[in-house]
């Protein structure tokens, strides 16, 4: 049984007035049944769905889950509660059958390949969706996503499921499809099923209904009596009624007839599944974002053309510095009237062939950000509110952002490789090749990770990607490898610019070559020792993935 007693709940406006939402609404609901709640746009309804879920905290009240309270001894565990948003939420690139069988897997601990099986098939029968299993889920209509997403839910077999506004936008053939599966769903899974709607539709389905208006309990009690207790004749004459009162003059009227009570205790339940390990939970979110970037071929085909445009670019703007660079070794195999002539020569050019490669160093850094900023900018919010169903429901956002990580150190890995090694090769770029690899990645990493914080603090997509974006524009001003900043400057925006600690290893990895004196002499801004660049390039990226470890920690249901 469910029951809440005197539940309110108030949030404060901008101007730090305590804006009331729910005022001290009780209710009680049985096991099992579907009942709805009920009542027009903005009287708090998903409000109280989402205090009964967890995701926000009454102002005052209790929640009573079988004599156990919710408020003060802690959520219902995982396995026992399910929430189905208004909106499908489900990879788009997935198949149905693909999107449940993971939802299984991140819910349930150690079951086998045929169990799973088996389960993913019981659950597509449940829903109806047995005959679009194999489809792409971006290919299936609105109602078959609401299903798909009820399907998900109930993986782990939910005593409590809630459902938020599933039919809001539907046909009424799927509208009527979907509360008779509901209203089927209930019997059959002995469980609490809480629908919140606003449609006065099938209202004989419902259990039990209770109407909230303006934040007050209206009404409480069996669909029978709905319309006698409002006095009306037809149900789309209750939300004119409702206005025709002020919220306060509505007497609640709670259905406490025991003998009707149907209650199911925990332990006459099945036993409610162990959520999976976070160490497996981290190889099947891997396994996901490795199958979804495989799945997405735009993207897929992105990250391609920008791994070998963008080297081939830093080639193309070498080319014609290529034969100075080449030219200048003062080696001692060459006789004394061809060292004279190359001093001449290096004197000459000094400015143009420091310029140049200081310039090109910094292409190579500037090119890499660009695509760090591709690489998770839209990471974590593109999916945000699966992340957070999938919170509710159990995941362990460690293993969710170590899986984000490790897919995106294969892609910081090969582009800083392959930048690396082409430049080099062709350009014959000079100082040791090792160091430069483990600089140009650490750049990358340490850009990626500040991305994927920005992705995991954005509330949109685009926001994330125009501040990314931001980011790495202000990194080539910023950085004084082109024009020197003012003293004051430079010691309070240094340490946080990426790209001028990359280049300032890069430089450094070419001490031993004449190229280095070249760079020196026409450069303003003074060069840090490249252990330092190491340091500093690894503090960055490990303090990003602390930011974007708060980002997926904390709640974003609003956003």
């Amino acid at each position: 049984m469910l029951s809440l007693d005197h539940i309110s709940y108030q949030t404060a406006a901008p101007s730090n007035d305590a804006q009331p939402i729910l005022h001290s609404v009780s209710a009680t609901f049985n096991i099992p049944s579907f009942s709805a709640i009920l009542g027009p746009s903005g009287c708090g309804k998903s409000t109280l769905l989402k205090i009964i879920a967890g995701i926000l905290e009454p102002s005052q009240g209790n929640i009573f889950w079988n004599g156990r309270n919710l408020v003060t001894e802690g959520d219902l565990l995982p396995g026992q509660i399910g929430y189905v948003p208004q909106f499908s939420i489900a990879h788009e690139n997935l198949t149905v059958a693909e999107n449940i069988q993971i939802a299984c897997q991140l819910r349930m601990n150690r079951i086998s390949s045929e169990e799973l099986k088996q389960k993913v098939k019981n659950l597509l029968n449940d829903v109806g969706l047995q005959e679009v299993a194999d489809r792409p889920t971006r290919l299936i209509s609105g109602g078959q996503k609401r299903r798909l997403s009820l399907a998900m839910e109930l993986a782990s077999a939910p005593t409590l499921l809630l459902c938020d506004e599933v039919t809001s936008g539907l046909d009424p053939q799927s509208e009527t499809e979907i509360l008779h599966l509901l209203h089927q769903l209930a019997q059959q899974k002995k469980c609490l099923i809480l629908n919140v709607t606003h449609s006065l539709n099938h209202l004989e389905l419902y259990d039990s209904i209770t109407v909230l208006y303006q934040g007050h309990l209206a009404y409480h009690g069996p669909s029978a009596y709905l319309l006698t207790h409002f006095g009306i004749h037809h149900p789309e004459n209750l939300f004119p009624t409702l206005l025709s009162q002020v919220p306060e003059n509505w007497s609640s009227h709670h259905w406490t007839n025991l003998e009707t009570e149907s209650h199911i205790s925990e332990e006459n339940r099945e036993e409610i599944p162990t959520i999976a390990s976070p160490l497996r939970q981290f190889f099947i979110l891997l396994k996901r974002r490795l199958l979804l970037f495989y799945r997405d071929r735009s993207q897929f085909a992105l990250h391609l053309l920008l791994l070998f445009l963008f080297p081939s670019l830093v080639v193309l703007f070498a080319y014609r510095g290529l034969p100075q660079i080449q030219n200048l070794n003062m080696g001692q195999d060459i006789n004394l009237i061809q060292q004279l002539k190359e001093t001449v020569t290096f004197t000459a050019q000094t400015s143009k062939i420091g310029s140049l490669v200081s310039g090109l160093i910094l292409f190579q850094v500037i090119l890499l950000t660009l695509m760090a900023s591709n690489n998770s900018a839209r990471e974590i919010v593109a999916e945000r509110l699966l992340l957070e169903k999938e919170k509710l429901a159990g995941l362990n956002i460690s293993s969710y952002l170590a899986s984000k990580i490790l897919f995106l150190s294969f892609l910081v890995i090969a582009q800083s490789i392959w930048m690396t090694l082409f430049v080099k090769t062709i350009c014959r770029f000079p100082g040791s090749v090792l160091p430069q690899i483990i600089l140009l990645t650490f750049v990358n990493a340490a850009v990626t990770a500040t991305c994927l914080a920005i992705s995991s603090w954005s509330r949109t997509t685009e926001k994330a990607s125009l501040i990314s974006l931001y980011i790495v524009g202000f990194q080539l001003p910023l950085s004084g490898a082109v024009l020197a900043l003012p003293s004051w400057l430079t010691h309070f925006v240094q340490p946080f610019i990426a790209t001028y600690w990359s280049w300032s290893g890069m430089l450094q990895t070419m001490r031993a070559e004449r190229i280095y004196d070249l760079v020196i002499a026409i450069s303003e801004t003074a060069l840090s020792p490249l252990l330092l660049c190491y340091w500093v390039l690894g503090a960055h990226t490990l303090l990003a993935i602390f930011l974007a470890y708060l980002g997926c920690w904390r709640s974003a249901w609003d956003n």
